[in-house]
């Protein structure tokens, strides 16, 4: 033997230690353990507690290693979850055609270990080179007390999520230039959060828009999601998609989502049902603002009013008591914390201070019933039946007849009733104008799609509705969000509680002229604290 080089005999097997440190140290090491791989030989005592530094850079280098050379098993057993692992592996090497993967890992930070990834993408004869960051963290193995990496889809790449995988190919679509109404280009690049929405657009009007299929690195998603496209071998053809957006309106959504985590906005012409902008903040990628299913809070008291007016209960200056509690079917319902009662209010009173227990005592006049608030919501604000065709995924409102203490809490946008931002911008432009106008991204003509059709509002209710809104904007809880505004402004705020969250989501809707918008904050409070100065910009921008 050379120098440097000694020879071991472990349990009748003969290993070759070559002197010095490196990968190939550390692989030996897995042979005598079965293939099993880590830090910790077979016959040492099982370990406990989080790994130490020598673990998390062994264990760290161990996977890194493995994983460059191409040994998708290999560098999954350091993992906690081989058999996930070796799939997503397997397919960085084959499926999406990537090698020559050089991975350079940065100082750890505790267990975590961040790194760089140079690669080259190649097919058919054309190859591109791939760079991107990511990080691993090491934890102990719950049941072989081994120092494993935690294995998350994203260790691989920063944006794959669970059941997530890559793949190198001709694209399922053409590529798109989506332009806005005026023709301005609409890129990720300029409007990070409209890239799920380019993406679906793509793969729903790329055939149709006249382009040819480029060749593309792509994340393919386990979900219903469009392909998300990472590296581009050879372009297509892009074809001209013409949407509803305005460049300047998602601009300012965009700018204003980010001061909010997890918030989400959409503003459209009542006018014409146009969806102006359509923007989230939010780590995951999801499109709230079109698909959230969650509680609207006081929002809800649009629709709640509507209801009351157009069944006679009462009107904009008819009685509305406000009182410190109310009960229905044995629960007491409250009012935000420091509200005054005032038994003597109207209707306009109460909703522009946002009281609880007036609309609560007036859902058990005559002729309400559990059904009512669903038939308005339904026939009046065409929420609620599964039919809105935006020209991407949506989610258009349930309000679920409901009896027993939920008939009261629905009526307040708690209990069953699920709405996102555009079902409540979309409520306020019926409530403005009357007319029910379903919102949409991309024209109808183009694939001959039928929108959503409904009633509406008679005259009078949408006259009592908009002008209650004028002074819940103008002297009552939205007065702050709303101030500086210019026009014909109106709002009404909103705060759902959520179980389980100490803070409630915030919740805004408003109008000015012919723009209306809504937005929601997940656990930012009372409506005007967050989603409220979100409404406000988006506003400011559209006039």
């Amino acid at each position: 033997m050379g120098k440097g080089v000694k020879v071991a005999v472990v349990g009748g097997v003969f290993a070759v230690m070559i002197g010095g440190a490196g990968y190939g140290a550390y692989n030996i090491v897995s042979a005598l353990d079965g293939g099993r791989g880590g830090s910790a030989g077979a016959a040492e005592t099982r370990r406990s507690g989080p790994p130490d530094k020598e673990e998390v850079r062994e264990t760290a280098d161990a996977f890194l290693g493995a994983w460059e050379k191409g040994q998708a098993a290999e560098a999954a057993s350091y993992t906690n979850n081989a058999a996930d692992a070796g799939v997503l592996l397997t397919a960085y090497g084959e499926e999406a055609r990537i090698g020559r993967v050089d991975i350079t890992p940065g100082a750890p930070r505790g267990a975590t270990v961040p790194f760089t990834v140079k690669a080259t993408v190649s097919l058919d004869g054309v190859s591109k080179p791939l760079r991107y960051t990511s990080a691993l963290t090491v934890v102990r193995g719950q049941t072989t007390g081994r120092a494993l990496v935690d294995w998350e889809p994203s260790v691989v790449h920063p944006d794959l999520r669970d059941g997530d995988t890559l793949v190198t190919g001709e694209s399922a679509q053409p590529p798109i230039k989506a332009v806005d109404r005026d023709g301005t280009v609409l890129t990720r690049e300029k409007y990070p959060s409209l890239g799920p929405v380019l993406d679906t657009l793509r793969e729903k009007y790329g055939d149709k828009a006249g382009g040819s299929p480029a060749v593309e690195l792509s994340i393919r998603h386990a979900t219903d999601e469009a392909d998300t496209p990472l590296l581009t071998l050879a372009e297509g053809e892009p074809g001209k998609l013409r949407t509803t957006l305005s460049a300047e309106v998602q601009a300012a959504a965009e700018k204003a989502v980010k001061a909010y985590p997890e918030s989400s906005v959409v503003a459209l012409k009542p006018s014409t049902g146009e969806v102006l902008a359509v923007a989230n903040n939010r780590d995951d990628g999801f499109n709230a603002a079109f698909q959230g299913q969650v509680a609207p809070g006081s929002t809800m008291k649009i629709i709640t009013a509507a209801m009351l007016i157009d069944n006679g209960v009462t009107s904009m200056n008819g009685p509305a008591p406000c009182t410190d509690t109310a009960v229905w079917k044995s629960q007491t319902f409250k009012n935000l914390t420091g509200m005054e009662p005032n038994e003597g209010a109207t209707l306009a009173n109460s909703f522009l201070r946002s009281c609880n227990t007036a609309f609560i005592k007036l859902i058990d006049e005559k002729p309400i019933d559990d059904a009512s608030l669903t038939r308005e919501a339904q026939e009046r604000f065409g929420l609620g039946r599964d039919d809105w065709k935006t020209g991407i995924a949506s989610f258009d409102g349930s309000v679920p007849a409901s009896g027993g203490p939920d008939r009261a809490a629905n009526a307040i946008g708690q209990g069953q009733v699920q709405m996102n931002p555009l079902n409540m911008a979309s409520v306020t432009a019926t409530a403005v104008t009357g007319a029910f106008r379903q919102p949409y991204l991309v024209s109808p003509e183009l694939d001959g799609r039928q929108l959503a059709q409904a009633k509406g509002l008679p005259s009078e209710t949408s006259a009592q509705l908009k002008e209650m809104m004028r002074l819940t904007a103008t002297q009552g809880t939205a007065q702050q969000a709303m101030s500086g505004l210019g026009g014909d402004i109106g709002a009404k705020t909103g705060s759902a509680e959520v179980d389980g969250n100490a803070t409630s989501d915030s919740w805004f809707t408003g109008f000015r002229d012919d723009v209306a918008a809504a937005a929601m904050a997940q656990q930012g409070g009372h409506g005007g604290d967050a989603a409220g100065p979100i409404v406000a910009a988006v506003l400011r921008a559209g006039g």
